[in-house]
């Protein structure tokens, strides 16, 4: 065995990367307060081949030191847009047609494994500020809350790691 140098990995150029298709699935971050947070949502987004990121309300948008830092490159390669009311985003995403999954503990939250995509389904997960999580307003435009099953004493993941497990169990349930 050998660790594969990076040459070897044959990743897609960001042109080509721009022209593949995407899995139907955009991001919203709704007031992210570390924009080293917004970078590795870049980063994941990038791994997983994730259609778009909203930006909304207080979140760090590119160019940005700490998001490059953390997305290193994933903010050239990955379509973004600001959108500073995140109402308007969310009623824009309904309107196309999209699914509205939020990333959330509630009284009525889905545990991810229970929760299962539709392959035809678009879907925008939106995840929350890392302490406020997703806005009480916005809770009520949501068609389903998701929480991931957690195990120890902590309330919640960092919520770049919660995005890594969410999109990770989406494409691999897509996949299957």
């Amino acid at each position: 065995m050998k660790k594969l140098k990076l040459n070897e990995l044959n990743r897609a150029k960001i042109e080509e990367y721009s022209k593949q298709e995407k899995f139907p699935v955009v991001i919203v971050l709704d007031n992210i307060r570390s924009a080293m947070n917004v970078g590795s949502f870049f980063r994941t987004a990038d791994g997983f081949g994730i259609e778009k990121i909203y930006i909304c309300g207080i979140s760090a948008c590119p160019p940005h030191k700490e998001i490059s830092k953390t997305a290193i490159g994933a903010d050239h390669s990955v379509e973004w847009e600001y959108v500073q009311d995140i109402f308007s985003c969310v009623f824009d995403l309904k309107d196309r047609g999209y699914g509205i999954i939020g990333i959330e503990q509630t009284d009525t939250s889905v545990y991810l494994n229970d929760f299962f995509p539709g392959r035809d389904q678009k879907y925008a997960f939106i995840f929350g500020n890392e302490v406020e999580g997703i806005s009480e307003k916005i809770l009520e435009l949501l068609d389903i809350a998701v929480e991931i099953p957690q195990f120890g004493t902590k309330h919640s993941f960092n919520v770049a790691v919660a995005g890594g497990i969410v999109l990770w169990d989406y494409v691999s349930k897509i996949l299957d």
